[in-house]
């Protein structure tokens, strides 16, 4: 070999030394990939009717009309924040926040993409919502007001209704139990998409603040306008069966005022 040629040769070999392989790229954190599909999903318009199919995977757990289970194991999430729904879904496929038992459903083999997220998305936050939620004990009531104003009012709303913009969730209307659950698993860092700030703020409440702040906050009334109908049950699921255990959501006892049928969501046309 030349003189000329083991230059040459020697320079290639240095800048391939040089030159980061695919091992010393950083991968994406599961936080980062939640983040980046959160964000594609903004961007698409959704299909509330195209989201009605998608829905089809969710009712099974969290039932036709989204109210969940009194018990808590499931959410209440009709009428949800659409970030909130959207931000949620990413963080489950993305490994951000662990679920055994949501995750197989929020795959993309199962649920879909970007796309379905944004449907399905639409769809739920448009679902009315039941009044009749799963409440705590009673007790303490005041102390839980105080609690929830000087810890939880300025992010959730003051009446527990979130903030879009922010994929805050609404908390008003939630069932107790599952507020607890969630409560703790912020808490202990078990649920690995919280806020900082929120684990930050609830470290220090005690067991007997917790439930109470908790009982507090899940009689939180939605607005009128995002109540259901007194017996409603959601149209686009007519065969559906319902509550075999026994634990799924009343609507509320009263009837709420009704939109113009223009501006109803599609599931109560």
């Amino acid at each position: 070999m030349s003189r000329t040629m083991l230059r040459t040769c020697i320079t290639l070999l240095g800048c391939a030394l040089a030159m980061p392989s695919l091992a010393d790229t950083p991968a994406e954190t599961p936080a980062e990939i939640a983040k980046r599909e959160y964000d594609q999903v903004l961007t698409l318009t959704p299909d509330i009717e195209r989201g009605r199919r998608v829905y089809l995977t969710c009712a099974v757990c969290h039932l036709p009309e989204g109210w969940g289970s009194v018990d808590g194991v499931y959410p209440q999430i009709a009428g949800q924040l659409r970030t909130v729904i959207i931000k949620q879904l990413a963080d489950f496929r993305a490994g951000n926040r662990d679920n055994p038992l949501m995750y197989p459903f929020s795959v993309p083999e199962i649920l879909g993409g970007p796309q379905e997220i944004a449907d399905v998305a639409a769809y739920v936050a448009a679902l009315p919502m039941t009044a009749n939620n799963g409440l705590g004990p009673g007790t303490d009531l005041a102390l839980g007001e105080q609690l929830y104003g000087e810890h939880c009012a300025d992010c959730h709303g003051a009446a527990g209704e979130g903030d879009e913009a922010e994929h805050i969730p609404a908390l008003a209307g939630q069932h107790y139990v599952h507020l607890m659950r969630q409560f703790d698993a912020i808490r202990s860092g078990e649920r690995k998409n919280a806020d900082s700030k929120m684990t930050d703020e609830i470290r220090d409440i005690d067991a007997q603040q917790q439930s109470a702040l908790l009982d507090y906050t899940a009689r939180l009334r939605p607005a009128a306008d995002k109540l259901a109908a007194e017996g409603w049950h959601n149209p686009d699921f007519p065969q559906y069966v319902r509550d075999a255990m026994g634990l799924r959501a009343p609507p509320p006892a009263v009837l709420a005022p009704q939109a113009p049928d223009s501006e109803a969501a599609p599931s109560q046309r």
